[in-house]
C-alpha cells in the first residue's frame, strides 16, 4: 500500500475534520458507520486527490494508496485504483467500513455465511456510482469487490482502525463454494 504525501488537498483536510466530529460521538460501529457516511457524503472529494502515476496500473489489479492514519489510531482513509477487471477477494471486515465511489463504478457482491459454515449465500449485488456511499459494519458485511467497467474507477474507503498498526481491512478471506 502506497503512502499519499504529494498532495494533501484541503477537501481532504475538511474530510478528516468531519470523520474525527462523526467517530467522537462514540457510537456504536453501524452507528458511527453511519455518521462517517454522513461525513464522507457531505465532504466527497475528487479523484484528483490521485496522481497519473497512482491511477496507472495493469488490467485486473487495484492499488491502494493510504491518505490518513489518525494519530490515535481511530481511522484511516485510502483511495483505491480500480482497473477494468479488478477483483478483491471474497471477504469481510475487522471493524466499520465507509466507502464512496469518486469515479467510474465499484460492483460489490454482497454474501451470507450458511448456518454451517461452509459455504456462502448470495445476498445481492450493488453497483456503486460516482458520488455513492455505503457503510457497513460486521458482522454480515462478507462482500468482494470489483470493477467490471472499461474505465478505471476510484473509491475512497474510510475504515475504523489504524491501518498502520493492523495492516489490512480485511478479518478473514472466504475462499467457499457460492450458492445461488
Amino acid at each position: 500500500m502506497n503512502t499519499l504525501t504529494a498532495r494533501p488537498a484541503a477537501e481532504l483536510d475538511e474530510l478528516v475534520i468531519a470523520v474525527r466530529a462523526a467517530v467522537a460521538r462514540d457510537a456504536g460501529r453501524r452507528d458511527t458507520a453511519s455518521y462517517v457516511g454522513d461525513a464522507l457524503r457531505a465532504h466527497l472529494p475528487s479523484p484528483a486527490l490521485l496522481t497519473a502515476d497512482q491511477l496507472a496500473g495493469e488490467r485486473g489489479t487495484y492499488s491502494s494508496h493510504r491518505l490518513h492514519v489518525e494519530p490515535d489510531g481511530s481511522f484511516s482513509m485510502v483511495a483505491i485504483a480500480w482497473r477494468p477487471g479488478a477483483q478483491t477477494r471474497v471477504h469481510d471486515h475487522v471493524t466499520w467500513c465507509v466507502f464512496g465511489v469518486l469515479t467510474g463504478v465499484e460492483h460489490e457482491d454482497l454474501y451470507t455465511l450458511s448456518d454451517d459454515g461452509t459455504s456462502l449465500i448470495e445476498a445481492g449485488h450493488n453497483a456503486n456510482l460516482t458520488g455513492d456511499i455505503s457503510a457497513f459494519a460486521p458482522p454480515g458485511d462478507i462482500h468482494r469487490v470489483r470493477n467490471i467497467g472499461d474505465e478505471t474507477a476510484v473509491s475512497l474507503h474510510i475504515y475504523g482502525t489504524d491501518l498502520n498498526r493492523v495492516g489490512s481491512s480485511a478479518r478473514r478471506f472466504y475462499d467457499l463454494p457460492v450458492q445461488s
